[in-house]
């Protein structure tokens, strides 16, 4: 029999009994709130003697819960030992990342502490909630001392129900923010992003009524113009409670009674819709409505489907001319900081005549999601399952399936988001295909009206590219990343190439490029020059187009961002230079060459 250590038993429980609420609130922002964001105080915590005692035992499982940071203890008299003090500590933007505010944090990996104060005036029949938008990786949150619970994922949303938690004046929240990389975790120790840490988006309070509507669908039927479908989730679980959801422009307007589980089931069918498409990124006006809630929000309405080697946007083929993004501004650094650098990107990619974009390699943020929609441009949403994941620990497959159904739930009723991608660049293995397979039975289990993708990787044989990763019967696209020109053979070689791919299904190339440090000019046959990339772009093209499924591409990527990888002293200096914005915002010869592209691909299917 095993015998479990005391402590280790311990936070066994702690993580079964405190993990962040499962259930997240649909549309938060649009409910009332109070915002967090702000100066927050932070405490740099390396060897978190915050968290542990001097045996290394945790404060927050001890008998009296007490002694770390989280306590915010003020000095009261002078014979007081405290050893840290948040009211002296510097401050730094919150949403926003360590690494970029503070220079001496600018690769640090470990453990800060972050502490706000903010005044609330709880009422006696409305619910509160505690929302972060995201903290990268594992987050500690306590509330006026008490430990609220933890969540892990570094790009998806959190939230804990703080009833009766709250003080009528002021409050103070601590959250124990820790971005140190691991096997097990979902992304792992070795990826080609920077390790941002911290809060890096929005943290608010919501207030609720005691019933109040917790989740919703409200989307087109699978392959179906005429039918509205989904449901509307009430946060008490309790039956024959009425629901109404009502989209004035259309005209339309139904209601419906929940089940025991508070549940109630939408079927609207419809006539006169105006369908969203990027061309037409028409949004209605759709209200919720319970016997003591009320929800509001835009909402597009499209179908998305394939049919042999075509994707069908609205019944049409159509040809995704899209482009790779990461969550970073490349002129500022660190993380998107709000809906201005979003939109800059955003539009810096419709320059490009862009309809589609991969969000690489994590969730993004909402609103970037919400900024697709008003834009129209579709989406590519991914989880980190990334490289070499733990396949055969259960743990981490749990972390990766959790991380991708808070993605699902929380973008399901954006028109824009047309596919889940389960991974990017996972190696051929047999526990691979099994954690991946589930992943993708996961995603139809929870949204069977979208396309399932990952990024595949391919092999060469000779001349031939062959892509025939078993995975790819589990997708709905033949989706994958290849760098001809780049990491093997010249540009100039790559007309002796052609593909092999197993599947009969719509070819998309998620990745494909190579590095131009902006502004550096040589001839087409010098690496790192914008002439060698701008060539690689012009014999590329005509090389996938050797493909008669090719049906749209992400190139790797709009704009250069920061890596730890990326070690050359000149032309990197830990920036990975793919992109075709510099990061001076410098538009290199590649945009152009891809432009075109795209200007000849949209004529071709008007």
């Amino acid at each position: 029999m095993i015998k479990l250590n005391k402590y280790l038993l311990l936070a066994i429980l702690s993580v079964a009994f405190l993990s962040a609420d499962a259930q997240l609130v649909q549309n938060i922002f649009g409910r009332k709130h109070l915002s967090l964001n702000g100066r927050w105080n932070y405490i740099i915590d390396p060897y978190e003697m915050g968290y542990y005692d001097y045996r290394h035992e945790p404060f927050d499982q001890s008998k009296s819960g007490k002694g770390g940071f989280y306590d915010d203890r003020q000095q009261i008299n002078k014979s007081e030992l405290i050893e840290y003090n948040f009211e002296l500590s510097p401050t730094v933007k919150i949403p926003g990342d360590w690494n970029s505010q503070v220079e001496k944090l600018e690769f640090y990996e470990g453990t800060v502490w972050f502490r706000q104060k903010f005044l609330a005036n709880p009422v006696a029949d409305k619910k509160y909630i505690l929302y972060f938008g995201a903290v990268n990786y594992e987050a500690h949150v306590y509330l006026n001392g008490k430990k609220l619970g933890v969540h892990k994922g570094g790009f998806t949303p959190f939230q804990f129900d703080v009833t009766g938690k709250l003080k009528d004046g002021q409050n103070f929240v601590v959250v124990k923010a820790d971005n140190t990389r691991k096997q097990d975790e979902i992304p792992t120790v070795n990826t080609d992003w920077w390790n941002y840490g911290g809060i890096t988006r929005d943290v608010l309070l919501a207030e609720l009524p005691n019933n109040y509507i917790n989740d919703y669908k409200i989307q087109l039927a699978k392959s179906n113009a005429k039918q509205i479908e989904g449901y509307v989730k009430l946060s008490s679980a309790s039956a024959n409670q009425k629901v109404e959801v009502n989209i004035p422009e259309a005209g339309l307007k139904t209601t419906a009674t929940t089940d025991a589980n508070g549940l109630a089931k939408i079927s609207i069918p419809v006539k006169n819709l105006s369908l969203w498409s990027p061309e037409n990124p028409k949004l209605y006006q759709v209200v919720i409505t319970s016997a003591s809630d009320k929800v509001e929000e835009k909402i597009g309405f499209r179908t998305i489907e394939t049919r042999g080697q075509d994707i069908l946007l609205n019944g049409k083929s159509i040809f995704l001319r899209g482009i790779s993004l990461h969550d970073e501004n490349p002129l500022i650094p660190g993380r998107l900081r709000g809906q201005g650098d979003m939109r800059m990107m955003l539009q810096w990619a419709k320059e490009l005549n862009c309809n589609y974009v991969r969000l690489a390699h994590y969730p993004h943020n909402e609103e970037m999601n919400r900024l697709a929609d008003e834009m129209g441009l579709l989406v590519w949403g991914e989880v980190p399952v990334y490289w070499t994941i733990s396949w055969e620990n259960q743990e981490t497959y749990n972390n990766a399936e959790q991380q991708l159904t808070d993605l699902i739930e929380r973008d399901k009723n954006r028109a824009a988001v047309i596919i889940w991608s389960i991974g990017n660049e996972t190696p051929l293995s047999e526990p691979r295909f099994k954690f991946m397979s589930k992943l993708a039975d996961k995603v139809r289990e929870l949204d069977n009206t979208r396309l399932v993708g990952a990024a595949l990787e391919v092999h060469r044989k000779g001349y031939t590219v062959i892509v025939d990763d078993p995975l790819g019967e589990k997708l709905d696209l033949v989706s994958f990343n290849q760098y001809g020109g780049w990491y093997w053979e010249t540009p100039k070689e790559l007309p002796k190439y052609k593909f092999e791919i197993k599947y009969n299904k719509p070819v998309i190339i998620t990745e494909v490029g190579g590095d131009a440090l902006g502004g550096f000019h040589a001839d087409e046959d010098t690496r790192w020059s914008e002439e060698y990339q701008e060539s690689l772009y012009k014999y590329q093209i005509p090389f996938m187009n050797t493909m008669s499924g090719l049906r749209g591409m992400t190139p790797w990527i709009l704009t250069d961002f920061r890596s730890p990888r990326r070690q050359h002293p000149f032309f990197q200096d830990f920036w990975n230079r793919k992109g075709l914005i510099s990061e001076t915002g410098k538009k290199k010869k590649a945009f152009y060459v891809l432009k075109d592209f795209y200007d000849q691909t949209q004529a071709k299917y008007k």
